[in-house]
């Protein structure tokens, strides 16, 4: 059924139901996206409604998209898609006293449970049950943001700055999966920073590290168009490992001379010929993930180097506002197309070329 046609039957449904309904935009299996009705429910205590402005296409969103899914999680019902968004405050329920109708905010995907051991001990995005929005991790799935309206509890809702828009919001969960990535690598004042895959996130480790005050930060990609996004945005140089490979060379003095790796590519070859451009004692902080790698592993012991996983945010994320709020962290060079959210399909195969966009958003 057309996307008209869907929201017509929706509003004839509706004069027999209490709920409401809304649109949203649903994947059903690999290249099998709708724009479909979904319910659009009152919030109850302690939540709120959000009107949807703007959704940014994740990664995950476009393995979902082209995939199915990513390693072994796959979508097995429909599934709203998007954890990148921001709105503005349409009602709140009980017991709702700091947020109000009109107010602007972003909303953070993830839920934790806050009473699990991992919740207890302070590491609230490794949550045993964790609810994180647009996920196929768990059945039934979380639904996404990438609807014309969510209700989701109160604390997911964070005000943002006057000086912020809703696009630049919408930008706070890639930053903040950053910033965690950030502060797993520890100090970046003064370092020699790489950075391996110059997606969305790998841009914004280039925003990350330069706020860190890194004294050196040079990137890699196979693709020319996000490198010049790079430079935009801070790098002090970037290569193009298919292309100007030998341009690495400098770089492999001695053992090596970059402190810190932010691989963010999820591609083992990328990894492996990192590594031997770190200095010994080098931290990697491993962002991308692309399935299984079998690692040098004689190379990680003789070089004494340090691999670090970082998984998602936890206080980052309202850091992240505060970042972008105070003027300290400008995305908005990463922004590269908004298209309404009725077109989703082309926004989602825009997305996917490298060579024409870096994050695409959906408006509202």
């Amino acid at each position: 059924m057309s996307t008209a046609g869907c929201w017509l039957r929706c509003r004839r449904d509706c004069r027999i139901r209490e709920n409401m309904f809304m649109r949203a935009v649903v994947i059903h299996a690999p290249k099998d996206l709708r724009i479909e009705c979904f319910p659009d429910p009152a919030p109850g205590a302690n939540q709120v409604r959000v009107k949807i402005a703007a959704g940014g296409i994740c990664g995950s969103d476009l393995h979902y998209y082209h995939h199915g899914g990513f390693g072994t999680v796959r979508i097995q019902q429909p599934m709203a898609l998007g954890h990148e968004i921001s709105g503005v405050i349409a009602a709140v329920g009980g017991d709702v006293s700091h947020l109000k109708p009109g107010m602007r905010v972003a909303v953070n995907p993830s839920q934790p449970c806050g009473v699990c051991l991992h919740c207890r001990e302070g590491m609230r995005n490794q949550c045993l049950d964790m609810r994180f929005m647009g996920s196929a991790m768990r059945m039934p799935h979380v639904q996404g943001g990438f609807r014309e309206n969510v209700t989701v509890d109160a604390s997911q809702a964070l005000p943002i700055a006057d000086s912020l828009s809703l696009g630049e919001a919408a930008m706070a969960e890639p930053l903040a999966v950053c910033l965690h990535a950030g502060k797993q690598a520890g100090r970046l004042l003064g370092k020699r920073v790489l950075v391996t895959g110059c997606g969305p996130i790998g841009a914004l480790m280039v925003v990350v590290a330069r706020y860190g005050s890194a004294a050196e930060v040079v990137v890699t990609d196979i693709a020319d168009a996000p490198l010049a996004v790079a430079r935009k945005l801070g790098a002090s140089r970037t290569v193009n490992s298919t292309t100007e490979a030998s341009a690495l060379d400098t770089y492999r003095t001695g053992k090596g001379v970059f402190d810190i790796l932010f691989e963010a590519s999820g591609n083992q070859a990328a990894l492996r010929a990192a590594l031997d451009l770190m200095r010994p004692g080098g931290i990697i902080v491993q962002l991308g993930l692309g399935g299984e790698m079998t690692l040098p592993v004689n190379t990680i012991v003789a070089k004494e180097l340090q691999l670090r996983g970082t998984f998602r945010f936890d206080p980052e994320f309202e850091l992240a506002l505060r970042l972008m709020g105070e003027g300290l962290i400008d995305v908005k060079p990463l922004i590269s197309a908004s298209l309404p959210f009725a077109s989703a399909i082309d926004a989602f195969e825009l997305a996917s070329d490298r060579s024409k966009s870096m994050k695409v958003q959906l408006t509202f």
